[in-house]
């Protein structure tokens, strides 16, 4: 018995940002498979996410190598144990490339507790405050930690004048509402497409239009259709439907307020901006 077609990707006419992805865990061939297959479904522009001192220059290395590859700099918080002056020293100083858009991805992960919990406080807590210096947005991963996310985060949010992203939110609406009045964006993926993830699409429905991101979290997280295959940028368009399903609006509206939302958050401080730019939502 032959299997059923999963449904094509489909490609809309307003260009995508890719706000959170992991490029440097493909090799190079599947590398490019990706970006190729990325700019025919009108992914612009991919922002590749740093997770630990072993990937902080294979992420600046991606990010300098392609115009349409961008990255971060940061300690995920499963590798807090790994944060040392040596290693702050490296994120500083890459993060003073052009490349560079953003201090991430950081913050606390009480559901693996792979690093001891003062250990992530207090490497979450010194690396906010190199984004605040450095006047840079962050990139936040919160999982399981919500009342300690929510205390540190309303110790330094008024200093953090770029604010940033909790990207593949899944924690409670209560989060949600605390950190989008500090001004925060949610990034949301291929989890809203999941049938168990109701909570997620509860916060989803009480995100201002103003305040989501679209991201893969890729190679994991695959939406439906292709759930079961590793994740990649190409499949973001999936993501885009179901939040504009749940949001009640036309997709092509969704997506330029996303790309907008993406331009805010990460690429304000960047003089050029591509002649792809939408015409500006409302």
């Amino acid at each position: 018995m032959s299997k059923k077609k999963r449904r094509d990707i489909p490609h809309f006419k307003t260009p995508i940002i890719e706000t959170h992805c992991h490029l440097d865990y493909l090799d190079q061939a599947d590398l490019e498979i990706t970006l190729a297959k990325s700019r025919q479904v009108g992914i612009e522009r991919i922002i590749t996410i740093a997770v630990s001192a072993g990937n902080l220059e294979s992420v600046m290395k991606l990010a300098t190598s392609s115009a349409n590859i961008w990255g971060t700099q940061g300690i995920h918080p499963h590798e807090a144990e790994s944060y040392t002056p040596e290693v702050d020293a490296i994120i500083r100083r890459n993060a003073g490339h052009a490349k560079i858009l953003a201090v991430g991805e950081i913050g606390l992960d009480y559901y693996y507790d792979h690093a001891d919990r003062a250990v992530q406080r207090s490497v979450f807590e010194q690396q906010l405050q190199t984004a605040i210096e450095l006047d840079l947005p962050v990139v936040i991963h919160t999982r399981e930690a919500d009342d300690d996310t929510r205390d540190i985060l309303k110790n330094c949010s008024t200093s953090l004048n770029r604010k940033g992203v909790i990207h593949s939110f899944t924690s409670s609406l209560a989060l949600a509402e605390f950190c989008l009045a500090e001004g925060f964006m949610l990034g949301f993926n291929g989890i809203t497409t999941f049938n168990s993830a109701d909570n997620v699409r509860q916060v989803v429905a009480a995100t201002p239009m103003t305040q989501l991101l679209l991201e893969t979290d890729a190679p994991y997280l695959t939406p439906v259709p292709y759930r079961g295959r590793p994740n990649a940028p190409y499949y973001l368009p999936f993501i885009a439907e179901t939040l504009a399903a749940i949001k009640e609006v036309d997709i092509e509206e969704l997506l330029q307020q996303a790309y907008y939302n993406s331009l805010d958050v990460f690429f304000s401080g960047l003089k050029e901006t591509q002649a792809t730019t939408p015409a500006a939502p409302g």
